[in-house]
């Protein structure tokens, strides 16, 4: 099941870190820059940055995740690119996450589930269009956007995260309502991804149906872990967006599992502050990221 393959990485990596690839070319060093005029161009260096990190990368994180806004800003090269990342990381043994927040009901929910999560088929013939082994998706249309999510993978071995409560600032303003019975808006959306999970347990005890809870908010964070014990978290909000270890503890059991958090611009961008060539810098950001992690959390797999 690919939340126990997730889980087994980082057990054995002892690194629950998963590395956003949100790579806008701005990120790229200067002498990758240069002399760029298209999308085609920019869409060939930035997969070429891509690919060295995830080759850097792959010994110490266990997964990685693709932004598909970064990528659609440049049109089909940038889809092409987007599709390239996804294919190359798979084949480097990381779990991947397409980050690209779908949301809608039936046969639309349907089509978005295919092109992440399952096959589309041409006279008989099946493809994959960007094959990745989680997609994000937003849950709060109910449960008619989230079924054809989940039969994608029950059929195909796949998983999903759903927004819960998320890391921006303002994600109060709706997620932290209160309901007539009592509940907040991320409660009563945390026991839905709870409930839509439960026949894909694994053998850690998590689903296939993860929930994405943010590490700049602690409390909730905690509040959630207790209710939701067999909901695996993507954690975002650790570095750039002010998260930091000690605040996203409580998404953690006492064995160390939970979650993977996620870096993007504190490990894509770590040359730029720290000097050196990017994947270098990138692959010692990393490793003092996870000493951070594992310093507070603790064993994982204990």
């Amino acid at each position: 099941m690919i939340t126990d393959r997730l889980i087994d990485g980082i057990i054995a990596m002892q690194n629950p870190t998963c590395v956003g690839l949100d790579t806008l070319f701005d990120y790229l060093p200067d002498e990758m820059k240069a002399g760029a005029k298209t999308f085609d161009d920019v869409c060939e260096r930035v997969f070429e940055f891509n690919k060295k990190l995830i080759d850097t990368l792959r010994d110490i994180v266990p997964s990685v995740k693709v932004q598909i806004a970064y990528y659609e800003m440049y049109g089909v090269p940038g889809m092409k690119a987007y599709e390239e990342t996804l294919k190359y990381a798979s084949e480097k043994d990381l779990v991947v996450i397409a980050d690209a927040k779908r949301n809608d009901i039936g046969s639309t929910a349907a089509c978005y589930a295919k092109t992440f999560l399952g096959e589309t088929t041409v006279n008989d013939r099946a493809y994959k269009a960007f094959p990745a082994d989680y997609v994000t998706v937003n849950g709060y249309l109910g449960t008619d956007g989230i079924a054809p999510f989940v039969e994608e993978c029950a059929k195909n071995d796949k998983g999903i995260f759903a927004l819960v409560k998320t890391s921006n600032p303002s994600s109060g303003e709706l997620q932290n309502l209160l309901l007539q019975n009592g509940q907040t808006v991320y409660e009563y959306m945390g026991a839905m991804v709870e409930k839509w999970g439960e026949t894909t347990i694994g053998k850690y005890g998590y689903s296939a149906v993860g929930a994405v809870v943010g590490a700049t908010h602690p409390t909730e964070a905690a509040r959630l872990r207790q209710v939701l014990p067999h909901t695996f978290y993507l954690i975002p909000g650790y570095g750039a967006q002010g998260g930091n270890a000690e605040m996203l503890k409580s998404c953690f059991k006492a064995d160390g599992l939970g979650g993977v958090v996620n870096n993007s611009r504190g490990i894509l961008c770590a040359y730029k502050k720290n000097g050196g060539t990017y994947y270098e810098a990138a692959r010692a950001a990393a490793i003092a990221m996870q000493r951070d992690l594992s310093s507070v959390i603790g064993k994982m797999g204990r």
